[in-house]
């Protein structure tokens, strides 16, 4: 797929500096590229802050949303958001990422389950016909040296089987090549 911009959503309650030179590394790939900076909210707040900066950037449609950690959940809430203000999403990203779930019934809407996420963030609710537009899984490979117990690696392998069980592209990145190549080629195959 050719994207019209690429929307970097990075983990709530962490900043967009957390993509590094990603961003401009995509640019000089001749991608648009946009980062919200929503450091201090979680959960539906982060949807809406995220939402209305990228509002503001007036951007390319079709929209590629990219979240890392625990801003995955988010992506369908975001997506809705995007559609509602006739911006069509064009595919969805996971960057060692956390998967969408179904709020089940006994879930309230403002808060995940105790010990979900990486930011311990609040849950939002996914849309019945998400996803509606091709995903994929980008593994970095970022867990790769010894990492303690509880560090979420485990919970980064559970998700790229369930991501390739859903029958998304998963795509391992292997390094000397730079992740920005990796996600650009992950994108065309979308």
């Amino acid at each position: 797929m050719t994207p019209g911009t690429l929307v970097l959503l990075h983990t709530p309650r962490a900043n967009a500096g957390t993509w590094g030179d990603l961003p401009e590394m995509l640019r000089s790939y001749g991608f648009d590229v946009v980062t919200p900076d929503v450091p201090e909210l979680d959960g539906a707040g982060y949807v809406a802050r995220a939402s209305l900066i990228i509002a503001a950037t007036a951007p390319d449609i079709p929209l590629v949303l990219v979240g890392h950690g625990s801003a995955g959940p988010l992506l369908p809430a975001l997506a809705a958001a995007q559609r509602a203000a006739h911006r069509p999403v064009g595919a969805y990203v996971f960057v060692d990422a956390s998967l969408p779930r179904p709020l089940r019934a006994t879930q309230k809407h403002d808060h995940a389950p105790e010990g979900r996420g990486e930011a311990g963030g609040a849950a939002v609710p996914v849309p019945a016909d998400w996803p509606d537009a091709p995903c994929g899984y980008l593994r970095t490979h970022a867990d790769r040296t010894a990492t303690p117990p509880g560090d979420g690696a485990d919970d980064r392998a559970h998700a790229v089987r369930e991501a390739a069980l859903r029958g998304w592209t998963v795509v391992q990145h292997e390094p000397p090549a730079a992740v920005a190549q990796t996600l650009s080629e992950l994108i065309a195959t979308l």
